[in-house]
């Protein structure tokens, strides 16, 4: 493979393209359950199309229910380890609201919906997002389950979250989410 000078300044994280045809950013959810079913549903569009592992995100406005981006995992087709739907969601929030935080000045309170708790990585993320909620459908032992490392997450992490203003739901369509995680793995995704 010969590199050339860009390709090595430089990396894209993008959502597949079936994502643009299936998000209304006009449409606004004003329940918890409306929320969790746009991560989940997302989570199960990108099973069902092979475009990623089995895991949807979505920032809105915690107060209209306004999207505001979303992501899917995208580990796999972009060869980055970092793409989880988390992290892409809450980069193109930032990028929509262009600011790097979505605790800015001016702007309204944002949340995080995820069809599955964090990972390390993901965790860390939420605290340095800005965001003021975050809700989890499938839970970590859900996806250690079918294999997948969610690296060092302990209770303390999510005390720490707490402390610091993070309001935390857990297992909001919980069942809904696990079957996506179960169809990935019957369908012999790759696990990383």
């Amino acid at each position: 493979m010969r590199w050339d000078r860009p390709s090595l300044h430089e990396t894209v994280l993008s959502l597949p393209g079936w994502v643009v045809g299936r998000i209304d950013y006009d449409q606004v959810y004003p329940t918890d359950e409306e929320r969790m079913r746009l991560a989940v549903t997302l989570a199960s569009e990108n099973v069902a199309r092979e475009s990623g592992g089995p895991f949807g995100a979505a920032v809105f406005e915690r107060e209209s229910g306004r999207l505001i981006a979303v992501g899917v995992n995208s580990v796999v087709r972009l060869n980055n380890s970092t793409a989880h739907a988390e992290m892409i969601a809450l980069q193109l929030a930032e990028r929509r609201i262009a600011s790097h935080s979505l605790a800015a000045d001016g702007h309204p309170a944002h949340e995080l919906f995820t069809s599955c708790a964090p990972c390390a990585m993901c965790l860390g993320a939420v605290l340095w997002s800005g965001v003021t909620r975050l809700v989890t459908a499938a839970q970590r032992e859900d996806a250690e389950r079918i294999q997948f490392d969610e690296g060092p997450v302990f209770a303390e992490n999510y005390t720490y979250l707490r402390a610091r203003g993070i309001e935390i739901v857990d297992g909001l369509l919980r069942d809904e989410s696990r079957a996506v995680l179960e169809a990935y793995r019957a369908r012999g995704g790759a696990i990383y």
